[in-house]
């Protein structure tokens, strides 16, 4: 029995042929070259651990705007088209907001267009020249 365990002993302390094989590198990061499916979980992982808060950032986020506001929007904005749309016919006019006072002329050919900053008093002008009515 001291024969067998001693061979035993003899055969597990000889060295074995060992089998190795090349280490190839496989990034995780797509964008080192890793795999394009890992890109949002490595997102969520780096938004979950961070924990930074700008100091210049508002408290509140964002409102959206009643339907009201929506409404006024709207309405300015067709009107403001409209507006635009019958320069082209030789026709002057204005508009006044809240926020902006906007006076469009046409004159003879030249068409001004004064924008007045309610709340600043800044003035901006625009001038296009070569405005020729269609003749046919």
């Amino acid at each position: 029995m001291k024969r067998i365990f001693a061979s035993a002993m003899l055969a597990l302390s000889l060295p074995a042929a060992a089998v190795a094989s090349e280490l190839v590198y496989q990034p995780v990061n797509p964008n080192f070259g890793g795999n394009p499916l890992n890109g949002s979980h490595l997102l969520g992982s780096a938004q979950a651990q961070n924990d930074f808060k700008d100091p210049n950032a508002s408290s509140s986020s964002f409102e959206r705007p009643s339907e009201l506001d929506r409404l006024t929007s709207s309405l300015q904005s067709r009107l403001l088209s409209q507006l635009l749309a019958d320069v082209g016919d030789g026709n002057e006019g204005s508009i006044v907001t809240d926020d902006f006072a906007i006076n469009i002329l046409d004159d003879q050919g030249v068409l001004s267009i004064l924008i007045e900053d309610i709340n600043t008093g800044e003035v901006t002008q625009i001038e296009v020249d070569g405005l020729v009515p269609d003749t046919f």
